[in-house]
């Protein structure tokens, strides 16, 4: 088997794996509830800073671009 083929096999292992995982956790109520719960967290944590960072990413390319350009 070379490198590659065993990398293809890895590669769907892990994704039946994953797949089995998601399964078992939507059907068992209390670990549903501990899924959405985190996921909510982590959009309610997440979302805010990347919003936060991509504005300020965005003011600092436009100020970049005026400076380049001479525009006030």
């Amino acid at each position: 088997m070379t490198e590659r083929q065993a990398e293809k096999v890895a590669n769907v292992l892990i994704g039946v794996a994953v797949a089995g995982a998601a399964v078992y956790v939507l059907k068992t109520p209390a670990l549903r509830r501990m899924a959405w719960g985190l996921a909510r967290n982590a959009l309610a944590g997440g979302g805010p800073a990347w919003l936060l960072a991509e504005t300020r990413r965005a003011w600092q390319d436009s100020a970049a671009i005026e400076a380049r350009t001479g525009a006030i």
